[in-house]
């Protein structure tokens, strides 16, 4: 008997050996370990719990014998039950009889039909000397069989499964960087190859790029908070573009563009004869959208109406078209923009606060063009070379008409710019676009701050000498990117060398130092 015992426990973890080392799903590689036990030891129920930090319990991540309800009662606080003593003083524990035992809560009600008696042995999985979770199981081998050696297999079994959980994480871990450095390499290729990306170096933008690199992966709902003209379509449309989504559908709705009495047929469709004009069946926007993504623009003007439909649709994935009781399920990610403050419409009862904790998953606050003035230069060379390609113009700003724009508030932020530089491209009879030429083009209505501008840049001040120029270029250029010398050189388009002598040439490597040393206590402060 002893032999043949043997020869079952050696069988069986031969075989969960093989399991494991074939598998990279968690919950499938437990469940087949499970199995193997089953079939080959007459296993009745085996469960793995694992502790979750996150909600401080034990919940039953793996289990065979169990249906899913049953499975998912199995949900232990630390100091409940057998499970979470076993958790608690990381020792096996065992169970002659289970009717017997008041610390047996049979939490997923597997055992209530069950006649005879039933024994149950749980052992611990520990990882780095802690414990993780609990391997529990009824009654392993025949009846003859000491419980000791029951223990003894399942100690095994339960530092394999410990092994493969800690792999497992790692892998987790591994793919997570992975996804992150695809992501940044796409939106590289993105900029390289002509397509959409955002043109700015501003500390601010920098973070909204980060931002939007860690979350594109996600399935997560993002919200884009912003004024007008922020760019704020571009950032979703670069959302998408980095997502697993890409090869699907990426379509755009404006809220505030639709008469109400059209928005909901606008987004969710309709049947024939929903209404007066409705002569045939038109899928809606999200049906559209299905397997893709859809962008909701100046989210905050959606009636309140059609809100809750809203809310369902990111809730359950379905929606039923105007006039058809057939329910459709749809797999859409959901991004939405606002220039306004959705927390102020939700105190004056004008916004749902459900569909607001819905929709905030991930909030992206994007800056208007006036909170970060170092971008500026940027953009205008951007839009100026994009206009010499769509009409075959180079121009050029004088320094005082650049001085004046960089001045300037942009109230229209980058849609303003945009078009500015378009306007200037077909009206101007020359190249060089003066300050005298660009001032009636400003924004009406900002009189005196153009005015304020003109007033400055036409002013007998002081300018600076291009050595001056020069050394505050690259002295920005180091603290945008974290005082880092080969950093900065590739921003301004600079070699290594030429940088290190530009540093030499203006005695800034005291100033370098200084720079990366309050870097390093700002970062230790944070952490």
């Amino acid at each position: 008997m002893l032999r043949t015992l043997h020869g079952m426990k050696h069988s069986a973890l031969l075989a969960i050996c093989q399991v494991i080392d074939q598998a990279i799903d968690l919950e499938s590689a437990l469940e087949g370990v499970l199995r193997i036990m089953s079939e080959q030891l007459s296993m009745q129920r085996a469960t793995v719990t694992l502790y979750a930090p996150e909600t401080g319990q034990l919940s039953i991540s793996g289990s065979y014998g169990l249906t899913p309800e049953e499975k998912q009662r199995g949900v232990y606080r630390l100091d409940e039950g057998v499970t979470g003593r076993i958790f608690q003083t990381g020792e096996p524990f065992y169970v002659p009889d289970i009717d017997k035992e008041p610390l047996f809560l049979d939490k997923t009600g597997a055992r209530r039909v069950q006649r005879g008696m039933i024994s149950f042995i749980g052992v611990p999985i520990v990882l780095h000397g802690d414990p993780i979770g609990v391997l529990n199981v009824d009654r392993l081998f025949e009846d003859d069989i000491a419980f000791e050696e029951d223990i003894d297999f399942l100690k095994v079994v339960a530092t394999l499964i410990g092994q493969f959980i800690s792999l497992n994480e790692k892998i987790r871990k591994r793919e997570a960087v992975l996804r992150r450095e695809n992501t940044s390499l796409k939106y590289q290729i993105s900029k390289n190859s002509k397509g959409p990306y955002i043109v700015g170096q501003s500390q601010a933008m920098t973070e909204v790029q980060r931002q939007m690199e860690k979350v594109s992966p996600t399935r997560a709902t993002v919200l884009l908070l912003g004024e007008s003209g922020v760019g704020k379509t571009l950032i979703a449309r670069i959302i998408h573009e980095l997502s697993e989504r890409k090869k699907y559908p990426f379509i755009k709705v404006n809220c505030a563009s639709i008469p109400e009495n059209l928005l909901e047929s606008e987004l969710f469709g309709h049947e024939k004869g929903a209404f007066t004009g409705a002569t045939g069946s038109r899928p809606g926007r999200f049906e559209e959208a299905d397997s893709g993504t859809i962008f909701l623009d100046e989210i905050g003007e959606l009636p309140m109406g059609l809100q809750a439909k809203l809310l369902r649709v990111i809730q359950d994935k379905e929606l039923e078209r105007l006039g058809s009781n057939r329910t459709r399920h749809i797999d859409v990610r959901i991004l939405a923009a606002t220039n306004r403050d959705l927390g102020d419409l939700v105190e004056h009862g004008k916004f749902r606060l459900d569909l607001y904790y819905r929709l905030n998953v991930f909030p992206i606050r994007v800056p208007a063009l006036r909170e970060r003035k170092e971008d500026i230069t940027g953009l205008l060379n951007h839009f100026l070379h994009r206009m010499a390609d769509n009409y075959g113009r180079s121009m050029h700003f004088t320094p005082t008409a650049l001085d004046a724009l960089i001045r300037y508030d942009w109230p229209g932020n980058v849609r303003e710019m945009q078009n500015l530089i378009e306007r200037l491209v077909i009206m101007s009879d020359t190249d060089r676009i003066s300050l005298e030429f660009l001032k009636s083009y400003l924004a009406p209505g900002q009189s005196s701050a153009v005015q304020e501008v003109i007033s400055a840049s036409e002013a007998p001040t002081h300018h600076a000498s291009l050595k001056e120029v020069e050394r505050n270029e690259i002295m920005a250029a180091l603290e945008r990117n974290g005082w880092l010398q080969y950093k900065a050189a590739e921003a301004l388009g600079l070699t290594p060398r030429q940088m290190g002598y530009r540093v030499k040439k203006y005695g800034l490597e005291s100033l370098i130092a200084e720079g990366r040393a309050r870097l390093r206590r700002t970062r230790k402060t944070q952490t």
